[in-house]
């Protein structure tokens, strides 16, 4: 299955690159992300945790950064399965950054994901309807997260959650991490 993902963030390209460069920022951007731990080198694990119609699962997912072009471009790939093994994931992702003026930058990204076990048979229909569903809300939270809560219509200011961050930042390891994340639960969740 194919994930393309485009929007905008209303920051700087340089604060979104840093942001999306920390598997914990991002992480906590993902609906279900329970942790994101880096392992050394390009090399991170996240637990995330699914559910898909009845069944609720937790996901263990190893990802690796396999090229990286700084502050634009990173590609990974991530591998996982259930903790009882009932599903494997495998996936190549891609992210691409581009600032379309000084105070805004485009993200896409773009996802090849295969799902085998029990999650992988659901229909095709109810994985991507779930998926779209669990990456609007990333998006959101991801937005949020940089450019600071939005004001309602009526003026109020939106009250979201701020995550508590580790101090410990690797770019790139975090950055992957973070967006593999983010596709493997968005494809999980379809």
């Amino acid at each position: 299955m194919r994930i393309d993902k485009s929007f905008a963030i209303e920051a700087p390209h340089d604060t979104v690159w840093k942001f999306v460069s920390s598997p914990e920022k991002v992480g906590m951007c993902f609906p279900g992300c329970q942790s994101v731990t880096a392992l050394g080198g390009d090399k991170y694990k996240a637990v995330i945790k699914v559910q898909l119609g009845p069944i609720k699962t937790i996901f263990n997912v190893d990802f690796e950064t396999t090229e990286k072009r700084q502050p634009e471009f990173l590609a990974y790939t991530s591998r996982g399965e259930e903790g009882n093994r009932a599903s494997r994931l495998k996936a190549e992702s891609t992210l691409t950054l581009t600032p379309l003026d000084e105070c805004r930058t485009q993200v896409v990204y773009t996802s090849e994901l295969s799902i085998v076990g029990r999650l992988g048979k659901f229909g095709l229909g109810v994985m991507k309807k779930k998926a779209d569903s669990m990456g609007d809300e990333f998006v959101q939270v991801l937005r949020t997260q940089i450019e600071g809560p939005a004001e309602t219509l009526a003026g109020a200011p939106v009250t979201t959650e701020k995550y508590g961050l580790s101090g410990r930042q690797k770019i790139i390891a975090v950055t992957t991490a973070a967006i593999i994340t983010y596709l493997v639960f968005y494809f999980l969740t379809r």
